[in-house]
């Protein structure tokens, strides 16, 4: 997968928006790992199908240091056109609507 923007026109949101998307977050699992091998073309691959299907996903990265995470998600989010909505510690959760979704249709104006 190249290291440009996929689908470059993400709307910006807003608190509640925001609030309301990570409500539904706070519940899910991790859907895509980042284990030692780092952010590799399969795992951006998976994260960018994972996006594709649920709009929503949270990614776990093994990684101990913080700058290098940080790096993995700067990377991932140009990859795939996902906004960071929230990381902590080890998870980031990734959002990018998809405009014919339902949960793009629930989220507050």
């Amino acid at each position: 997968m190249s290291d440009t923007l996929i689908n470059p026109v993400q709307p910006k949101l807003n608190t509640a928006q925001k609030k309301f998307l990570k409500g539904i977050a706070h519940g899910l699992k991790p859907v895509v790992m980042i284990g030692a091998n780092g952010l590799t073309p399969a795992v951006s691959e998976a994260v960018e199908e994972a996006l594709s299907h649920h709009e929503l996903l949270k990614v776990k990265m093994a990684e101990d240091d913080r700058e290098i995470r940080q790096a993995m998600i700067e990377a991932l989010t140009r990859q795939t056109g996902a906004q960071v909505l929230q990381s902590i510690g080890k998870i980031v959760v990734l959002f990018r609507v998809n405009i014919d979704s339902e949960l793009a249709a629930e989220l507050p104006k």
